[in-house]
């Protein structure tokens, strides 16, 4: 199901260097301090894939544990939130907007899981976007674990980001 993305132009021109290593190769927290503040949006992808009888208990809303799409959108919304307490080296931000939409697709069949992540400020938010994202798909998968341990999560990828000063970047579909 992974797809390699394409980088766009303005990205592939830039130097590619790891940002959260310093010169004697020490992990450091990058300095946003003299970043412009600007609207920065990120918005991320993934899939549960399961059986089609799986799929149907949560459409019907039928899990033993309750409401899975509910459950898993509060899960993913919170993630994102938290996203600078679980993953290292992430900035504290105070967000703006997090979406996040559970699609069951009974051609997969599973759910797909799409967040969208909205910040003003100096750093961009792809990481609370892929948070979300993650833990939407773990919830779910918590959820639905009791009738399908085999279910899959997948794809799991930046699909568009924008605003900061390396630009526009959108995933090849």
């Amino acid at each position: 199901m992974s797809k390699k993305p394409s980088v766009s132009k303005s990205a592939s021109s830039q130097k590619s260097a790891l940002t959260h290593i310093d010169g004697k190769g020490e992990a450091r927290m990058v300095d946003v301090s003299a970043k412009a503040t600007t609207e920065r949006i990120a918005v991320a992808e993934g899939v549960v894939l399961m059986s089609k009888a799986t799929l149907d208990l949560i459409v019907k809303g039928n899990a033993k544990k309750g409401d899975v799409i509910g459950t898993a959108r509060i899960a993913g919304i919170m993630a994102a939130k938290r996203t600078s307490e679980l993953i290292p080296l992430c900035h504290p931000l105070a967000l703006a907007k997090v979406t996040v939409d559970i699609e069951p697709d009974r051609k997969l069949p599973g759910c797909r899981v799409r967040a969208t992540v909205k910040v003003k400020g100096p750093t961009g938010v792809e990481m609370e976007a892929l948070t979300a994202v993650s833990v939407t798909c773990l919830t779910i998968y918590d959820m639905v674990k009791a009738v399908e341990r085999g279910a899959q999560i997948d794809g799991i990828r930046l699909i568009e980001k924008s605003g900061g000063k390396s630009g526009h970047y959108r995933a090849d579909k």
